[in-house]
Order: C-alpha cells, then structure tokens, then sequence
C-alpha cells in the first residue's frame, strides 16, 4: 500500500468528450466558439463601460464589473481546450495540467460563489440602508469584501487539491467529460474513496447548498422589503434584485446537482457541466444589461463615442 501511495504510472488522461461524433463535433465547435466569443464580448463590454463611465464607479457597478471578469476566467479555464480538443479525436490532458485546471476551476467557481454572496450583502444593505449605503459600503469595504471572497475561492481550490493529490492513480486514465472535475477524477483513483467523496461532498455541496438557501432566503426578506417598504425606484430595485436572482440560480443549480450528491454518473451531467462552464458566463451580463435602464444606456454612450472616433478617424 506505501508503495502504491508513492507512485503515479498516470502521466497523462484521455477525455471522454461531449460526443464522438466527428459531424457533431464540428457543429458543436461552431456553436460553442460563439458562445465563447459572445461571453468575451459581453463581459468584456461591461468591464470597459464601468471603467470607462465614472457615474458607475459605485458598489453595484464595481462589483458587476468584478463579477464580469470572473465570468470571462470561469469560462475561459475550460472553453479553450474543449474546443480545440472538439476539432481532435483524441483529447488527452497531462496529470499535472489536469490537477491545474481543476484548481483554476474551483478557485473561479469558489470565488464566484463568494462574491455573489458579497453582491446580495450589497443589495441588503441599498434596501435596508439606504441613507448609510454609500458610508458603509465604501471603498475600503468593498476591496475588503472582494479580497474576502478571492481568498474565500482560493482556500476551497487549495482544499480540494491537497485531498486530490493525496490519491494514487495507476489507471484507467479516461475520464468521461471534457475538463478535469473532482468527481470524475476521484473515480479513478486506485483505493477506495468513501472517505475522500464524503470530504469532497462536504467541501462543495454543502457549501454551496448552504451558501445557496442563504441567499435565497436573503433575496426573499429583500423583496418582501421591496414590495412593502420602497416606493421611490422600486422598479429599479426590484429589476436589479431580480437579476441577481436569475443569476444566483443560474450559477448554483448546476453545482447542486453535480457535488451534493455522491459521485455517480447520470447521464445528463455533461448537459449539467456545459450549461455550468459555459452557457451561463455568457448568460450574466445578458441579464444583468437587459434589466439594467442605466447600464444600458451607458453602453449605448460608450458605443456612440466609438463609432464618432471611428467615424473623426476616417474623414
């Protein structure tokens, strides 16, 4: 058993991948490069118009930009080699580049999951407090909370990391999906992991089941303030609360159903994992701009700038 401990014969693992289809294949890389490209586009988009628009330097905007490029990290820890590896047959990934990605996966993942936390504590505090919002949430709070919720991510990553390399893996190396996840790589570890699952279950499910009826329980003594309290910008307010909502679910029905579970395999996980890696990044800033009055606006501003520079540029 120490001997199986000290070595690892897997230098490398082969990905099922979404379809082994060679036409579907080519469709999907289609369809998922603009998707990806979309996300860029539209997290990218409410990056530069926060930057760029000095009426959105507040705690909402500053956060929503923040939350912008964790979208634009989550998706692009995983994008990349599933399209690349969409356009091959055969899709492998070294055993140190599977360990790295899954850190940087669960680092954005954790760290989203944070801060979208912080985003609900933020919008508490506008409803509750608002004659106190700005003197409490200034920007010491907010570099504080946002740091809070990068470290929050890092230290989940770390964990689920020790316990994964703790593991001896001397075959099979093919895991069924298209990036490395804890719940298809514990699976091939050579020991038995009863244990190891229920640490990992504990460090993801929980967490995130318990980080998600907060905050759903946070958005409902929202609305119900809301709806009965404010009158002046209610519609604003309740737009903004909704948003965050749709994205909060969005984000944690995925994880739900994927880590607060045992790790077994059901045949719709991949469908699970793309809408999760995905989809959803580029879903968010759709959202977030479509219910936003100002947030639009200020893109439309910033687009008009752009085409008159353009415009200045070719007379």
């Amino acid at each position: 058993m120490e001997q199986e401990n000290l070595t690892t014969p897997v230098t490398e693992f082969i990905f099922g991948g979404i379809s082994q289809s060679t036409e579907l294949q080519r469709f999907l890389f289609l369809v998922f490069l603009l998707v990806y490209g979309t996300t860029w586009l539209g997290n990218l988009t409410i990056i530069i118009t926060v930057i760029s628009n000095p009426h959105l330097h507040t705690p909402m905007y500053l956060l929503l930009a923040n939350l912008a490029f964790l979208d634009l990290s989550e998706s692009s820890v995983t994008a990349p080699k599933m399209l690349k590896d969409l356009l091959y047959q055969r899709k492998t990934i070294s055993f140190n580049g599977c360990l790295t990605q899954m850190f940087f996966f669960h680092f954005i993942g954790g760290t989203v999951v944070f801060f979208l936390v912080v985003m609900a504590a933020d919008q508490y505090v506008a409803i509750y407090k608002p004659l106190h919002y700005l003197t409490i949430m200034n920007r010491s709070m907010c570099v504080g909370l946002v740091a809070g919720a990068w470290l929050g991510g890092f230290v989940h990553s770390i964990v689920q990391l020790a316990l994964i390399i703790q593991l001896p893996f001397c075959g099979p190396n093919t895991l069924d999906s298209f990036y490395c996840d804890v719940p298809q790589l514990i699976k091939l570890a050579c020991t038995d992991t009863y244990v190891m699952e229920l640490l990992m279950i504990s460090n993801n499910g929980l967490v995130t089941t318990g980080a998600f009826i907060a905050l759903l329980i946070s958005y409902t003594i929202i609305l119900v303030k809301i709806r009965t309290h404010v009158m002046e910008g209610k519609h604003k307010a309740l737009s903004t609360c909704a948003a965050q909502v749709t994205v909060v679910s969005l984000h944690f029905g995925p994880c739900v159903f994927i880590y607060d579970r045992p790790f077994q395999k059901f045949t719709v996980d991949k469908t699970v994992s793309v809408l999760y890696t995905v989809v959803t990044p580029m879903l968010n800033p759709m959202i977030y701009t479509l219910r936003n009055t100002e947030m639009k606006n200020a893109i439309r501003r910033l687009m008009g700038r752009f085409l008159c520079s353009e415009r200045k540029m070719n007379l």
